[in-house]
């Protein structure tokens, strides 16, 4: 039970600043968008307003991922209107994470009551720019994600997958009819094409309400098992996909400094590993099945020697190492009692 109680409280600690009364209030002032730099920022606050910690590496995956997430999601919106029900679905999926802390889950619910009050009565056309605006924001980033690599709704290249199927925008007919109007209104002509895909009308419109059917999918969890993902490619997109390789030979150099390195600290041996490893084991996929079909998959060219660095062979070597890491000490720093999200709106204030 203590690994899901330190979850839990993790992820309480992280919805319960990100949702803060005064940083959501600075958040809804009338302002010019945030700059990639302060956007980092942010979210590099949130991220370690817990006791997690993450080095800077994983920090830039994580934040790769959910930049790449987003910008999937407003740019495959039907209508723009429909970037709020993707803003409601992520209100749904946090709300599912904090059931049982009822104060946290009233900060989540007054920030719906905030999001309907500003935006639910704009236009098309407001509701449009919105979704422009952000598009423009990320329309320089092309960072490859496995799940959307995977799924084929990214091409190597980076670039995301328009589908060419699925459901229409709430409010709109399947494609296929070109009508013609005289000047008095009148229908004077029909003129049927073939669209190429394969639509069909929107069974009805999602809810804007504070519990309901949001029937859009974009903005649920990503890595659900049961997460639909049917995008069919034009033909043009799928020519782009196959000559958009990626160079996958290994650098050799890299294998020699490897080398190098192994036998500074005290020796090399070459193998493969035989028999259950000592130690943890990091599983990147959902189950050990899809790994092993992975594996089964994985091109010829990618399978290289595992270099094990043994620092065994050398006694003295040894006794120094273990001198030098005798003399590192890992202090814990003192959390500060001030308010996350005080602090937040202090780091805002200095961007």
């Amino acid at each position: 039970m203590q690994p899901f109680c330190t979850f839990t409280g993790v992820l309480n600690d992280i919805i319960s600043t990100m949702f803060n009364r005064k940083f959501m209030e600075e958040l809804f002032k009338p302002q010019e968008l945030y700059s990639k730099k302060a956007l980092r920022t942010v979210y590099d606050r949130l991220a370690h307003a817990s006791i997690m910690r993450l080095n800077q590496a994983s920090m830039d995956k994580l934040y790769d991922l959910m930049t790449m997430a987003f910008k999937y999601q407003v740019l495959l919106c039907p209508r723009p209107k429909d970037v709020l029900l993707v803003t409601f679905n992520h209100l749904d999926a946090i709300k599912g994470f904090i059931r049982d802390s009822p104060t946290i889950l009233h900060q989540v619910d007054e920030t719906f009551q905030q999001l309907t009050e500003i935006y639910g009565g704009l236009s098309a056309g407001e509701f449009q720019l919105i979704r422009q605006t952000l598009l423009i924001f990320f329309q320089d980033l092309h960072i490859r994600v496995s799940i959307f690599l995977k799924d084929k709704v990214q091409n190597s290249n980076g670039r995301f997958v328009l589908p060419v199927s699925g459901p229409l925008p709430w409010g709109t007919k399947v494609p296929g009819l070109i009508r013609t109007f005289n000047n008095k209104g009148e229908e004077v002509r029909k003129v049927e094409f073939k669209h190429g895909g394969s639509y069909v009308a929107a069974p009805k419109e999602g809810s804007f309400e504070l519990y309901g059917d949001r029937v859009l999918k974009l903005g649920t969890n990503m890595y659900s098992v049961n997460r639909p993902v049917e995008t069919h490619m034009s033909g043009a997109s799928e020519n782009l996909a196959a000559q958009t390789q990626e160079s996958i030979a290994p650098n050799p150099l890299a294998k020699e400094e490897l080398n190098l390195l192994a036998r500074l600290i005290g020796g090399m041996e070459i193998k493969k590993p035989s028999g259950p490893e000592p130690g943890f084991r990091l599983n990147l996929f959902t189950t050990d099945e899809e790994e092993e079909q992975a594996a089964l998959t994985r091109p010829e060219e990618l399978f290289y020697e595992v270099i094990n660095i043994q620092a065994t062979q050398d006694q003295q070597t040894n006794e120094e190492l273990a001198r030098i890491m005798g003399e590192f000490e890992i202090l814990d720093q003192p959390r500060r009692s001030a308010s996350k999200g005080d602090d937040l709106l202090a780091m805002m204030d200095e961007l």
